[in-house]
């Protein structure tokens, strides 16, 4: 606790919330003064043998679950998912388990680096070098790249920009990308008018259709979804509910699934629609517009999905009471995509789910967010490229996230990255980009910071999440937004009066002050300090009402929807699907636990390989664990194959999440990064097309043996002679 502000003097303000203050701790700044062992003088709350509980904010992803973390003597040694916490429930991810791999690596940047030199600067030198950006520069030759995480420094630039005239800063993760999440609000906003993203409530319905959506992995909010899918099987309905995946490549999601339905990549719209229409044949009444374009027989000739099955499908999805229809994964990110995400969600009107349990919704705002602040699509970050390329920036300041890794190298960044002069890495690690920059002033870890959240999608409440330092910083780092404060005010006139602030902690009570006075809070209080205490203390501040919107059916089934097939890019044998690793994804390759944690469908560890099934291998003499060169129109790799029955014989596969050539130790020259075979292609949105390339496989001769947790032996037969 701080001097001026007691846990005993907490506790008597607290009063009625005195069950849980005995297990978390979140008295304002105190935590700052936490310090690691050895206490030679060992703070009034806390004891040897005992530990001490933080609620905070995962950063290993946009989702924003909230975390408990046990801390022992001014050690962060567990993470667990807050149980009070609306999005999560108590549940975290591998991702969000392993945080503390983030926290102690021993790779990241300790202090503020300029490049080429060999020792590092002071921070007040690294002020005054942020401050000589601003003020020496036009605010139009000023731009900010930043990731889907933490929303209040986005908040904190965001108003800097917009009092200064700077462009607004931009934000971009390669998991947003994989996830189309532009296409879904875009396709909302044409349906429903609202650009939002839809919320798919899975725990309520009884049969549920996938297409692409690997929800139980990577996609949106997984632990949500994860949640979402036990409610399906456990039976909210009191029914044990079912669950139909489409997609070429089968996903642990499709794995769990009752059917799986490996259709043709680019064709799911087709399928949609023609579900829909023999859906609404079985329900009698008039053809709705949406669906009176489709040839079903054509529809099961061009997907490869059978006329029976597609039946079969009809008839399980009229039936139901529950009925609900999800796009996502490579479904949308096809040129049609935009299409496809349409189509789906005129499914869910056929069977009038707005609104109702077990149906769709529109996922409600955060607190204090006046609109959806979606990332920018891949078009805009090519748009975004071009300026860098023209020499429109004079100034570019990074974090959050990696571009030299993330965006795919056809759009250019790296070389871009030349025509700015003025370099700033705030990352943590040392990543790509970071080790570009002409200065890296890093940031602390997830765990050692202040901010909060905002809940993009997952929750039925508007939630705020809040993250507090649970362990005192252990290198000579400092927190973005005290670098940003110091330097406007270094900078004088409209920087320093655009950021008036004392430190971040300030910033935050002033962002959060608004919510004292809201009805149907999770809590209230009569001042800011007490306030954020208890914000710190509950990790976050929530609504206690229902927030989510119910979108407007009105006229989506009166549209003309498009069913044409996507387009591929590239004249390959073979449709290309790049997949997000569930335990690395954008940045978990650093941390040695997810890198030896199995693949859930492979049990392939530590590398990238590429799925092929078992068939095209035979007809192309390969082998498991045989080298084959990779190429598209855009680039070639090189890397192992793995023999998957559960994937297309058209169609090879590829993990994101390995191909490093940065990023520390665990991470660095290890695998092969999909991106390098994507093209500049775009669907109607603007997200980029990443399933909609064509790709040749060429024989190298080699072999390299795939680290697995499952036995070659008995698995696919092999080494148990012909009878097998």
């Amino acid at each position: 606790m701080s001097e001026q502000f007691s846990r005993r003097d907490f506790l008597k303000l607290a009063g009625l919330g005195a069950a849980t203050t005995a297990i978390l701790t979140g008295c304002g700044p105190a935590s700052r003064y936490v310090k690691r062992e050895p206490y030679m003088q060992m703070p009034e709350y806390n004891y040897n043998g005992q530990s001490t509980y933080y609620a905070t904010t995962c950063r290993e992803c946009a989702a924003g679950c909230g975390l408990i973390v046990r801390t022992m003597q001014g050690r962060a040694i567990k993470t667990e998912g807050n149980a009070n916490h609306p999005l999560n429930l108590g549940k975290t991810c591998a991702r969000g388990q392993a945080t503390l791999h983030g926290l102690y690596n021993p790779d990241r940047v300790t202090d503020p680096i300029k490049a080429g030199s060999p020792t590092p600067m002071g921070w007040d030198t690294a002020i005054q070098v942020v401050a000589d950006a601003l003020k020496n520069n036009n605010p139009e030759e000023i731009a900010f790249l930043m990731g889907m995480t933490p929303d209040h420094l986005f908040d904190l630039v965001s108003d800097l920009a917009d009092a200064t005239g700077m462009n607004a800063p931009i934000r971009f993760g390669a998991l947003g990308m994989f996830e189309s999440r532009v296409t879904l609000s875009k396709a909302a906003e044409n349906l429903f008018g609202v650009a939002g993203l839809p919320f798919f409530d899975v725990g309520g319905a009884q049969v549920v259709f996938s297409f692409g959506a690997n929800f139980l992995e990577t996609w949106l909010s997984p632990v949500s979804y994860t949640r979402g899918f036990a409610g399906l099987r456990e039976g909210v309905t009191k029914q044990r509910g079912k669950l139909v995946q489409f997609e070429a490549r089968m996903s642990a999601t499709g794995g769990k699934a009752d059917e799986w339905i490996p259709l043709r990549p680019g064709t799911e719209a087709l399928v949609v629609l023609a579900i829909g229409r023999l859906a609404a044949e079985l329900k009698g009444g008039s053809m709705p517009r949406a669906f009176s374009g489709v040839d079903v027989l054509d529809a099961a000739s061009r997907s490869g999905v059978k006329l029976e099955t597609l039946e079969h499908l009809a008839t399980m999805f009229a039936n139901s009471t529950g009925a609900l229809a999800i796009p996502g994964g490579a479904a949308l990110g096809q040129s049609n995509g935009l299409a496809v995400a349409e189509a789906v969600l005129a499914l869910n009107a056929l069977v009038d789910n707005f609104g109702r349990p077990g149906g769709l919704y529109l996922s409600a705002l955060a607190p204090n967010e006046t609109d959806d602040h979606r990332p920018a699509s891949a078009k805009e970050m090519q748009e975004f490229v071009q300026k860098m390329t023209d020499g429109k920036f004079k100034v570019l300041f990074v974090h959050g996230v990696n571009p030299f890794f993330e965006l795919p190298n056809s759009l250019g960044f790296r070389s871009a990255s030349k025509n700015v002069p003025l370099l700033i890495s705030f990352s943590t690690f040392p990543d790509e980009t970071a080790r570009e920059a002409n200065y890296i002033f890093p940031d602390h870890h997830g765990l050692e910071s202040w901010g909060y959240q905002r809940v993009a999608t997952g929750a039925d409440q508007p939630v705020l999440s809040g993250a507090q330092p649970v362990v005192s910083p252990f290198y000579n780092t400092r927190a973005t937004a005290d670098v940003l404060i110091a330097a406007a005010q270094l900078a004088g006139g409209k920087f320093s009066q655009a950021l008036p602030f004392k430190d971040e902690v300030e910033f935050l009570q002033g962002k959060a002050a608004s919510l004292m006075n809201e009805a149907n809070g999770s809590f209230s209080a009569p001042d800011i300090l007490t306030f954020m205490a208890y914000f710190q203390q509950h990790g976050g501040w929530w609504k206690t009402s229902e927030g989510r919107g119910i979108p407007d059916a009105a006229g989506v089934l009166n549209r003309n929807l498009s069913g044409d097939a996507a387009e591929f890019a590239g004249e390959g044998e073979f449709f290309f699907v790049p997949f997000v690793s569930p335990t690395l994804a954008e940045a978990g390759a650093n941390k040695p636990w997810l890198q030896e944690l199995p693949d859930p469908t492979t049990t392939v560890m530590w590398n990238t390989w590429l799925e092929m099934n078992p068939k095209t291998a035979r007809d192309l003499h390969i082998e498991n664990d045989d080298v084959v060169r990779v190429v598209s129109a855009a680039g070639a790799v090189e890397l192992p194959v793995y023999l998957y029955p559960a994937i297309r014989p058209d169609t090879v596969a590829m993990p994101f999440g390995q191909g490093h050539t940065a990023y520390g130790r665990y991470a660095e020259g290890r695998g092969i990064n999909p991106n390098d075979l994507l093209g500049q292609h775009f669907n109607e949105a603007g997200d980029l097309a990443f399933a909609g390339m064509k790709v040749s496989i060429e024989k190298t001769g080699r072999k390299q043996h795939l680290s697995r947790l499952e036995s070659m032996i008995g698995v696919y037969g092999e080494g148990m002679g012909e009878e097998h």
